[in-house]
Order: C-alpha cells, then structure tokens, then sequence
C-alpha cells in the first residue's frame, strides 16, 4: 500500500552532503534520519541538544502520523535516546524535523555531521467515537479490577 507525504528539502547540504531519508535495509520499518548539521557537535553526559535533519514534511492526512524513535543501537551501546523518548509528528506539521538527543550516559558522545541519528515509521491512526456509559456491558473479564502489573513476572 502506498501513502504519499510530502517532504520539503531545507537545507542544500542534503542533496551534497547527506541523503535523503532511506531504509537502511529492503525490511526495514523505519527510514534513517540523519544530523544535518555543517560541523561536529559534543553531547554532553545528562544533556540534550537539538538536531536539525534539514528536512520537513507534511503528511496532511489525519488517519496517518509518525513517530520519532530512538536508534536501538545508540541507546544500547552509546545511551543516546531521544529527549522526549518517542516523538509524535501529527499530520496538520510541516516545519522542520527537529531531533531532541538525550545523552543518558556518563560519556560525552559526538554526533557527526549526517550520521543517522533517529528513525521515522509512520502508522496509521484510529480516530474513534466514544460512547459514554454509566456501566460496561462486559465486566466479568477475567482481569476484573486488577491493575498494572497484576500478573506478575512468572
């Protein structure tokens, strides 16, 4: 199934330093989103910077948005997530994609100019009608009202 979006280049260093956003494999969910940024910057340990990625899109149809996800492989090896932990791009946005990163580590860390740095998926979105009631129709779940947590960790 195909989705058009529109994506709008901001910076003229995409197209001759940087690539556009890709899948970095044929099964990939997510397209890589790279710092267009014009030289190296530091992130310090317990620090957060934003990134620019040079590029805005605009998805216009409001049963589909994205989400901005951290690179698995920089939070486990490096602890660089991002700052807002997952990001929400709704489909009335068209500015710039900007990139809260998080250094969770006690290491500074360098993020390079166009190094892939965050993850975008887009996802459809259920808008649904709610229907107010004084009592559920089912209420003999087997869950009843059990909480968070009530099955343990076996």
């Amino acid at each position: 199934m195909n989705f058009n979006i529109e994506i709008k280049v901001l910076d003229s260093n995409i197209k001759s330093k940087f690539f556009f956003p890709n899948y970095a494999t044929p099964g990939s969910s997510g397209l890589d989103l790279r710092a267009c940024i014009s030289e190296n910057k530091s992130l310090l340990p317990n620090n957060t910077i934003l990134v620019p990625t040079g590029i805005a899109i605009h998805i216009k149809d409001p049963f589909i948005s994205a989400l901005i996800l951290p690179r698995s492989g920089l939070g486990h090896k490096n602890g660089i997530v991002l700052g807002n932990l997952i990001g929400l791009i709704d489909s009335d946005f068209n500015g710039q994609i900007m990139l809260s990163m998080w250094n969770r580590s006690n290491k500074v860390f360098m993020i390079t100019v166009g190094m892939r740095i965050a993850q975008i998926v887009f996802i459809p979105i259920i808008r649904p009608n709610f229907h107010f009631v004084k009592d559920f129709t089912v209420n003999n779940t087997e869950r009843k009202g059990k909480g968070f947590g009530h099955s343990g960790l076996d």
